[in-house]
């Protein structure tokens, strides 16, 4: 099997990498191990929100600039302010092309509402995101009986501290009784894989219809819109009041929402996705083409002209900690100078943690290295790469993002194809 690109990893970086070579026309495999970890984020991307002190950014042109004299390392600064807006609009361009209604610009930065009750500065939400401001002077959080993913009453008092009158409810559901009967099997995606059955809408509708009865919001877990994505506007519609959606624990609704829409695009545009799937090794051929070997092919190696490592970071296993070292798991690559001696974390946990910063190095065009050489063919991309905390800095989206398109540009730039 011979692709233009194989790319390793089917997460936010590997799906919007492929879409742009796709799109280009080159031919793309994605080998997937499992579960993206857009399963387990909020549907929400952010660009930039601190500096590595914790400095906040307020206007991100300024911000940028501000970065890449402080941090030098940070995958921004290595790309430069003007390439790195430039994606950012490429982005937003490419997710609605994928299908997916997104609020926010990267001009005008905006605070999504979080299932603590607290506000997060975000880049690119879903549609239905509680954003600040909320409509209206009295909010309603309303939870579902026996759902223990989503707390009302902790949002409630997050938003009562910030002087917004809100209170709690609930929603008996009966349809969801079956589920009630094990804990286990009571999460946020089995609830919407049931209540995106338009059987159960109109009952959905009339206790919501009920709850809203004095109020000028509802906000209410992310558990509808899996496999109808256009049922939250649907209930919008016909209620009285301004309706939101939450994210809730992982597995997270909005965040498998993002995964669809991306992945059926992706699809579109001519790519493959092996899921279910390992990279083992990768090897060259005479021909200078890279052999991708995997768990399920075998002895039949991918053949590509380029690789594209969008790994992710510790929890996808892109990054492995020993006892004595951090190593990138497939190429052993060249990592960010780092403490060796196992330093990595700070004592208060919301602090910035020394170990989010260790990644892959690269180049401006993200090719890595090993023993200080660097590997033709093959791009760096997403979370694997180091040099920046993608949590404290609120960057981790856009870092995605940002890296795919740049990766793909030069991919497409080579003009070397299959």
């Amino acid at each position: 099997m011979k692709f233009d690109a194989t790319i390793i990893g089917g997460g936010l970086a590997g799906l919007i990498c492929g879409i742009k070579l796709g799109e280009a026309g080159l031919r793309c495999a994605i080998v997937s191990r499992g579960q993206s970890a857009l399963h387990f984020s909020s549907g929400s991307l952010d660009l930039l929100s601190h500096l590595a002190d914790g400095t906040p950014i307020s206007d991100i042109e300024t911000g940028l600039c501000e970065l890449a004299n402080r941090s030098p390392e940070h995958p921004y600064a290595q790309l430069g302010t003007a390439a790195v807006l430039n994606y950012a609009d490429e982005t937003e361009a490419l997710l609605a092309r994928a299908g997916l209604t997104l609020q926010g610009h990267w001009r005008y930065a905006h605070s999504r509402l979080t299932p603590l009750g607290l506000w997060r500065t975000a880049w690119l939400s879903q549609q239905d995101a509680p954003c600040a401001p909320l409509t209206g002077k009295r909010i309603r959080v309303v939870g579902i009986a026996g759902f223990l993913d989503f707390e009302p009453l902790m949002v409630a008092e997050g938003l009562k501290q910030q002087n917004i009158d809100a209170d709690t409810a609930e929603l008996a559901l009966p349809v969801l009784d079956v589920l009630r009967q094990n804990p286990s099997e009571f999460r946020s995606v089995n609830i919407a894989r049931m209540l995106d059955d338009p059987r159960y809408t109109q009952q959905l509708l009339q206790e919501l219809t009920a709850l809203a009865s004095g109020y000028d919001a509802l906000l209410l877990p992310a558990v509808v819109g899996l496999e109808q994505p256009g049922l939250p506007a649907q209930l919008q519609q016909a209620l009285p009041c301004a309706l939101h959606f939450i994210p809730t624990l992982p597995p997270s609704v909005p965040g498998m929402r993002m995964y669809n829409a991306l992945a059926r695009y992706f699809r579109k545009c001519g790519g493959i996705i092996m899921d279910g799937d390992a990279v083992t090794s990768v090897t060259h051929d005479t021909s200078g083409l890279h052999q991708v070997w995997t768990r399920n092919h075998g002895d039949i190696p991918l053949k590509a002209r380029h690789v594209v490592l969008a790994s992710g970071s510790f929890f996808s296993n892109g990054l492995v900690a020993e006892r004595q070292r951090v190593r990138e798991a497939i190429f052993d690559l060249d990592l960010h100078d780092y403490a060796a001696g196992g330093d990595w974390s700070h004592p208060d946990f919301f602090h910035s943690q020394p170990w989010q910063s260790i990644g892959v190095k690269t180049n401006a065009q993200l090719q890595p290295a090993r023993h200080g050489e660097v590997v033709a063919g093959l791009y760096a991309i997403g979370t694997v790469l180091g040099g920046f905390d993608p949590i404290s800095q609120g960057c981790g989206g856009g870092v995605c993002a940002i890296t795919a398109l740049h990766a793909a540009q030069q991919i497409i730039t080579t003009g070397s194809r299959l």
